[in-house]
This record gives C-alpha cells, structure tokens and sequence, in this order.
C-alpha cells in the first residue's frame, strides 16, 4: 500500500497534550492518528451498512402492509399477554428459588 502526507494545522496547546498522551501509551501521534482514521472510516461504513439494512427492513414492512399482511390489534395484544404471562412465571420462579435457598441471590 502506497502511504500519502497528511497535513493539517491545530492548536500548539493540543498537539503537546496529544503528543504527551500518545507517549504515555508508548505509540506515536501519527500511529494514533492513523487507528483513529481507519476506526472512524469502520465506523462510517458500518453505520452506512445499518442505514441501508434499516432501511431495507422499513420498505419489507410497508409492502407487506400495502399487500395486506396486516396482524390484528386483537392478535397482537394475545400475543404479548402470552410474553406478559410467561416472564411473569418465570419472575416468580426466580423469586421462589431465591427465597428457599436453591438459587443463589
């Protein structure tokens, strides 16, 4: 990989700060400043990733409701009262483990 000069002015006062804690790290500023770009360009990447997915997820749930694949109020409220019902079961499991002794708090 061919390397390229980066150039750009900053603040006397926070290129020492940054020297003395790049130092303190045993790296140099321009290594640091070299994971900082390729971290912010992975990061840009995988918000972009994101976004396209997302977006991807929005337009699936908007064909499939314009097509009628609709879940009723009804449904979904039966549903949830099963979750509801469930993680309830399961929190006084728990709590009738704690208490007798057999799960440690």
């Amino acid at each position: 990989m061919t390397e390229a000069t980066f150039t750009f002015r900053v603040d006397e006062q926070l290129k020492s700060a940054f020297s003395t804690a790049a130092k303190s790290k045993d790296r140099t500023g321009a290594q640091l400043l070299r994971d900082f770009m390729r971290e912010y360009v992975q990061r840009q990447q995988q918000m972009e990733e994101h976004d396209i997915w997302f977006r991807q997820q929005v337009q699936h749930g908007v064909d499939a409701a314009n097509a009628g694949q609709l879940i009723s109020d009804d449904d979904v409220e039966a549903q949830f009262a099963q979750r509801r019902a469930a993680t309830h079961a399961d929190l006084m499991r728990n709590d009738a483990a704690i208490l007798d002794g057999t799960r440690p708090c």
